[in-house]
């Protein structure tokens, strides 16, 4: 068999194709490149064989054809700090276009195990690598395993599954990130006056399966417990990061909650909290510290209702997405320095 078909000479894609396995899966292999697993390197040496392709030869017509396909998986609905990451990704087309990469927003329930895994297994076959807002269940670190042993690059995006096969983590360190959400807290209340006690402190958060908040509220309690121990932690209220919800947990935890003197936010749906606290004439009363800035945070700083926010550039995370993405389908370095996300501060008083 020669390497010529009716459509021109065979390049690396037919190959893929043959395969049933992504192209950066292909030329991984065809490259002697690691990170692909004995079983799917023999079906693409299978393909090889049977194609009759020859690398050297079709070198020239696949540097000039090569392109990549990746897929951005954010969760849907109204989360003004993950719109932001859309909005950056576009924003970011020039960049993506320069190297011959197309990148599709997918929208996903993120807080549903099932869902997620599904819209995961559905990615084979279309795209070469994908960013994901991932949750830590078993569910989705094996839909991730499945994905890496297939050939497909993975990154995790601003929440982590470690224990998962996952190429690379782009995010802030979100243990660090809780404790400085808990030193906030403490120092802004400072220490008990007059004999009193030092009061309750409510957590809303978005789900006890997603890392980045289960981090957060483990970094901010062990602050608590080790600097502020006068405060005392009420055991986290799932709002899945929506305000209607929020607003409720926080009327009904100022209902049962009468030495209430704080509320830490980890994630989205700050609105609803301020909301409940301004129906209750509670603002500036209450302290709140939340995460990220967005339209709505940065109204709730300036009007009192947030004293503090801790913050990730949605900027810098879809800048190093591309760059980490991009680096593991043409098997480049990545630059670990380059790709740190910071944890920055925002008050009132240095609003950018």
């Amino acid at each position: 068999m020669n390497n010529q078909t009716s459509d021109g000479p065979l390049t690396l894609r037919d190959v893929a194709a043959a395969a049933g396995v992504s192209l950066a899966t292909a030329d991984r292999v065809v490259n002697g490149r690691p990170g692909v697993s004995a079983k799917t390197a023999r079906k693409v040496h299978e393909a090889v064989q049977r194609l009759g392709f020859r690398p050297l030869a079709a070198a020239a017509e696949l540097a000039r054809a090569r392109s990549w396909r990746f897929a951005a998986i954010l969760p849907g609905g109204g989360n003004r700090f993950m719109m932001d990451i859309a909005d950056n990704i576009r924003a970011q087309a020039g960049w993506f276009r320069a190297r011959r990469i197309g990148v599709e927003i997918v929208e996903a329930d993120v807080f549903d195990a099932d869902t997620l895994a599904a819209q995961l297994a559905a990615l084979p076959g279309r795209f070469d690598g994908v960013a994901l807002v991932a949750l830590d269940h078993p569910r989705i670190r094996a839909a991730i395993d499945d994905l890496v042993e297939g050939g497909m690059a993975v990154v995790t995006l601003v929440s982590d599954a470690p224990s998962s096969r996952r190429q690379h983590y782009v995010g802030i360190d979100n243990i660090a990130a809780g404790r400085t959400a808990g030193s906030l807290v403490g120092r802004f209340l400072g220490p008990p006056r007059n004999g009193e006690t030092g009061g309750a402190v409510g957590i809303i958060t978005g789900s006890g399966s997603l890392r980045d908040h289960a981090e957060r509220r483990f970094g901010f309690g062990q602050v608590l417990a080790e600097e502020y121990p006068h405060l005392t932690c009420l055991m986290p209220a799932e709002g899945r990061d929506d305000p209607d919800r929020n607003r409720d947990l926080v009327r009904r935890m100022l209902a049962d909650t009468p030495d209430l003197v704080a509320i830490y936010n980890t994630g989205e749906g700050s609105v609803g909290i301020g909301e409940a606290l301004a129906e209750a004439g509670l603002v500036r009363k209450i302290l709140c510290v939340g995460h990220e800035l967005t339209p709505a945070t940065r109204r709730m700083l300036l009007d009192g209702s947030f004293a503090a926010l801790v913050a990730q550039d949605p900027g810098h995370e879809v800048r190093s997405m591309g760059r980490v993405l991009h680096a593991l389908v043409t098997g480049q370095e990545i630059v670990a320095a380059q790709e740190h996300i910071r944890v920055q501060v925002i008050l009132r008083d240095n609003l950018p």
